[in-house]
């Protein structure tokens, strides 16, 4: 008997650990028909979805995403930001007033579902605001697929946020966000966050979408066009086919996030193809206003490539950059972004963004909903990686941008810890600086704590690893300490977990017969491995690095030269000495970080020109 319940316990055991290590993720694919009253500004739609359940747990209930249901008076999302007031977000809201409470009642969002079949049956299902609770007829047993089918009709916003009607720039359809979207499942269960205004997470999907709107529209979206020459904009040669005034589009695309689209009669659309990337599509309202994007294809081709160089390769067929939106918005193959740009920088900085975010959303699609510091992050840290080769500056690395604006913004006393969910930071700006900047200097302090050398193997290998699943940030991690062979895990639980703050100087500095004494102190709460480094009245450049006892292993190479290691420095000390072989005579500057990477708070105290 004895022996039988250890056998079964340790059975049991075994399949725990198996399923703690096993990944998985669902799978879905959606045939949508949609038919679109151009004047109204509504749509018919009708879905048919394939749904698989990959996970070792069987479903007995499923979640929709109707993110449209967010656009209108005493919605969730007009409720946060009436709260948050002049804190809010700027789109959202009007010297601290909601401008989703004046939403006139006929242009409110709404996404009316008439009914939805599971294999035929009719289900019983509840809309919680933003979120479809599902009761199946049937449990979706592991490894087993099931079929959806919905109907639906919705009336498309006034443009608030992202989606909607006649955006600023005079573009009558922003698609985005538009039909009901089945919820991510994984090991964290239901992905099923209310829309309050922030980012979004899907399983991996297949489209099959079939839109039918007025034959004046041009259609822009991220996918493939599979009948170019029905309709207008895309083939010179095309012959528009028109049933009772509507022209048939027919968009599809493989294992994406979601698919979006834009529509206006006055787009038009240029392409071209990227060397061993992309075809790129730009499409735009051909005016004065938007003459800059004529100088875009020979910048938006060095970025593809720039970005598959160094970041992985782009994995699908095509992109589109489309005029639309509120801003930028990054979706599957495509982004919608305002076109009116002064010049071209301006217009690239924006489209590098969310190009990027291919990389750091859609290809390695992390939940951007719980942790936007890797999707807004690890895509500004590409974007300002690229432009500063496509526009050069004569700054010390390409975030030296990032690191002024994280220091000015530290002094405000404003500051939220990154690790809080997208939608429920208090302050827009600290969202901004939690998610976009403390994101991207994550990377930075990484490259300064390792070695740019194995940050770019660490970003390589993550690329080989996860790409087309759902990582974490502890998946990152992982990599991160194996390629560098360091610990790691508490830098990030400083930088992402807390609000404290990198801050080293010179506290003294004592010149003698042969050689230099400088004392270093630790003023801040993160503490660090330290590079030091001398000029001497020659100009030669001479580095030490001072490893901080936690990594356990010190940086071996970096790419800002070649340095002395020293003894560590344990962190809980509050100074350190370190001599070195000149004399004053010899010296015509020293100082902390001459990289400038580290984000230290304080730069005043870090350098000490030898007079």
């Amino acid at each position: 008997m004895k022996k039988s319940v250890a056998i079964l316990f340790a059975f049991i055991i075994s399949q725990f650990h198996a399923q703690q290590g096993a990944y998985y993720q669902q799978s879905a694919k959606y045939k949508m028909d949609i038919d679109v009253n151009a004047e109204k500004f509504t749509y018919q739609g009708n879905q048919t979805l394939e749904y698989t359940n990959n996970s070792p747990d069987e479903l007995n209930v499923v979640y929709f995403h109707l993110y449209w249901n967010a656009f209108k008076p005493n919605s969730m999302m007009d409720q946060r930001v009436a709260g948050q007031g002049k804190n809010g977000d700027s789109r959202l809201q009007k010297d601290g007033i909601s401008r989703l409470a004046s939403i006139p009642k006929d242009q409110e969002g709404a996404q009316n579902i008439h009914w939805i079949k599971q294999n035929g049956k009719t289900l019983k299902f509840e809309v919680q605001e933003t979120i479809m609770k599902v009761y199946l007829a049937e449990p979706i047993k592991p490894n087993s697929t099931t079929t959806f089918t919905l109907d639906w009709d919705a009336v498309i916003p006034q443009q608030i946020r992202r989606s909607g009607r006649n955006n600023r720039e005079g573009v009558d359809m922003t698609m985005t966000q538009w039909y009901p979207k089945i919820a991510e499942y994984d090991y964290d269960g239901w992905a099923t966050f209310d829309y309050i205004g922030r980012e979004f997470h899907a399983p991996f999907s297949d489209f099959d979408v079939t839109i039918k709107i007025n034959k004046d529209y041009v259609v822009g979206a991220g996918g493939i066009l599979e009948n170019p020459t029905e309709v207008k904009g895309y083939d010179t040669n095309a012959k528009i086919k028109a049933d009772k005034n509507k022209a048939t589009w027919r968009w599809t695309a493989k294992n994406m996030l979601d698919f979006a689209w834009s529509a206006d009669r006055d787009y038009i659309v240029k392409s071209f193809d990227v060397p061993q990337g992309p075809k790129v599509f730009l499409v735009y309202q051909n005016n004065d206003k938007t003459k800059v994007w004529e100088q875009a294809q020979p910048y938006v081709t060095k970025y593809f490539q720039l970005m598959n160089s160094h970041f992985g390769k782009y994995m699908y067929p095509t992109y589109a950059f489309i005029q639309g939106g509120d801003g930028g918005m990054e979706y599957g193959m495509c982004t919608m972004i305002l076109g009116e740009a002064k010049d071209i920088q301006g217009l690239m900085g924006l489209m590098a963004h969310e190009g990027a975010h291919s990389w750091y959303q859609q290809m390695l699609a992390t939940n951007e909903s719980m942790r936007p510091w890797m999707d807004e992050g690890f895509t500004s840290y590409a974007e300002n990686y690229v432009m500063y080769q496509l526009f050069p500056e004569d700054l010390p690395n390409p975030f030296a941008h990032s690191l002024d604006a994280y220091r000015n913004f530290i002094k405000k006393g404003i500051e939220e810890p990154a690790v809080w969910l997208g939608d429920h930071h208090d302050n827009g700006t600290a969202y901004t600086y939690a998610s976009y900047v403390k994101g991207e200097l994550y990377l930075v302090q990484l490259g300064y704590i390792m070695g740019e050398q194995n940050l770019a193997e660490t970003l390589k290998q993550y690329y080989d690893q996860w790409s087309m699943k759902h990582p974490s940030d502890r998946d990152f991690l992982h990599i991160a300490q194996k390629v560098s062979g360091m610990d790691l895990k508490w830098f990030q639980n400083y930088w992402i977990n807390t609000t404290k703050t990198i801050d080293y100087g010179i506290k003294d500095v004592k010149y003698e017969a042969k050689s230099t004494t400088i004392t270093l102190v630790n003023n801040g709460q993160v503490p660090m491995p330290i590079d030091f480094s001398v000029m001497t009245t020659d100009k030669k450049i001479v580095n030490y690095q001072i490893p901080m006892n936690m990594t356990h292993t010190w940086k071996e190479k970096d790419a800002y030269g070649e340095f002395k290691t020293m003894p560590y420095w344990p962190w809980t000390q509050k100074e350190y000495s370190i001599t070195i072989p000149y004399t004053k005579s010899q010296l015509s500057a020293l100082g902390i970080d001459f990289s400038q990477r580290m984000a230290d708070v304080n730069m005043e105290n870090n350098f000490v020109e030898v007079k």
